[in-house]
């Protein structure tokens, strides 16, 4: 019996992990507008200190042991036939092909500033927005944070911790930074922003000039909807979660009214069988949750359950987000559960067992070993 053929479309930090998932049982095919997993995740070590964050989420695809049998289309999705279960790509030499599907994975995440762009780029371009980025902040004097979410406040922290004689300030609508975490976590955090020299500002709503999509670190002065002076600092850096779903390739009637894609419970596409969406793109919950709660597993299980014939399992979102907030600081790394309170794994066994042990080998099942940045295969 031929293997049935499933489509990756978009080969983010959940992508990748689907892929993962399902490249032992079936032939698997996956879009990526990037050279490589260029993760999402931990902006503020992205920012900061660019070298360790690249080490560990900016890796070719060919280093993933388990993608060895995945074939990777480097190009832009164009178009989608739901009917005829093909998907339009743009490679990256400009040539335009079809591929067609027995079964189809969306995963193309969303943008939200320049750390996620959702547009092709190549191994120099990831390159030049790590250094352009990380240089742009490390010759400022003063920093605005705008933001109340996690990547607002890593970045604050971060930013503090490296470069310690520049005034780092955080701006956020709410009383407290993490509204949609628990309100232990939003606690801990903000007692950390504070040793970190981080000065709060609670209660600032920022005015968002017109057609500005905070893909840039800026230097005008910012002006705020909620009555305070406007602030004028040397850079800006816009973290106020204005994501933009990548999601103009397919149907708008598969879409919600933002753009998201609708799924079921079981992550399915209502009325479209064999069409699946995972991560930040899909429209799972509020918080669009099943990109950090590990429904990678869940959702292989379901797209094998569609061709076997078996009882698809539901997706079931947690109360508030959960996960690390800050990233790898000078005294380790904290994860928060869902309740609010922290697990911390010390400094020294960041590179020698989560990284290596944990991520590498437990949840990538396999990352060879090789240079921080390197050009995939085609």
């Amino acid at each position: 019996m031929d293997r049935k053929r499933v489509v990756i479309a978009g080969l983010g930090d959940t992508g990748v992990l689907t892929a993962i998932r399902l490249a032992r049982r079936f032939d698997v095919v996956g879009i990526s507008v990037n050279p490589g997993l260029v993760s999402g995740q931990e902006l503020g070590t992205r920012l900061a200190r660019p070298d360790d964050w690249a080490r560990n989420y900016w890796i070719g695809f060919d280093r993933f042991r388990e993608l060895d049998h995945v074939r990777i289309v480097h190009g832009t999705l164009t178009g989608a036939d739901l009917t005829a279960r093909t998907v339009e790509v743009r490679e990256a030499d400009g040539n335009v092909r079809v591929e067609p599907y027995d079964a189809l994975v969306i995963s193309t995440g969303v943008a939200n500033g320049f750390w996620r762009q959702g547009v092709l780029q190549s191994t120099s371009d990831v390159d030049a927005g790590l250094r352009t980025a990380h240089e742009r902040l490390g010759s400022a004097r003063s920093v605005a944070v705008i933001g109340g979410g996690a990547a607002a406040a890593s970045s604050a922290v971060n930013i503090a911790l490296r470069w310690p004689d520049t005034r780092v300030a955080l701006y956020y609508p709410g009383e407290r930074p993490l509204p949609q975490h628990h309100w232990r976590t939003g606690r801990r955090v903000e007692s950390r922003l504070v040793a970190a020299g981080v000065t709060l500002h609670p209660g600032h709503r920022a005015v968002v000039p017109d057609g500005f999509d905070c893909a840039a670190i800026t230097s005008e002065p910012v002006q705020w909807s909620t009555g305070q002076p406007e602030v004028q600092v040397d850079a800006v850096l816009w973290a106020i979660g204005r994501v933009r779903p990548n999601t103009a390739w397919l149907p708008a009637s598969i879409l919600d009214e933002r753009g998201f894609v609708r799924v079921t419970p079981e992550l399915g596409l209502p009325g479209r069988d064999g069409v699946f969406a995972v991560g930040d793109v899909a429209a799972t919950d509020p918080l669009r949750s099943s990109a950090r709660n590990r429904a990678d597993g869940l959702l292989a299980r379901n797209v094998t359950a569609y061709f076997t014939g078996a009882r698809m399992r539901s997706y079931r979102p947690p109360a508030s987000r959960w996960g690390s907030v800050l990233g790898v600081l000078p005294d380790g790394l904290e994860v928060f559960a869902p309740n609010g309170f922290a697990f911390r794994f010390p400094s020294w066994s960041i590179e020698r067992v989560l990284q290596p042990w944990i991520v590498h080998r437990g949840i990538y099942r396999g990352v060879r070993s090789g240079d921080q940045y390197m050009v995939t295969k085609g």
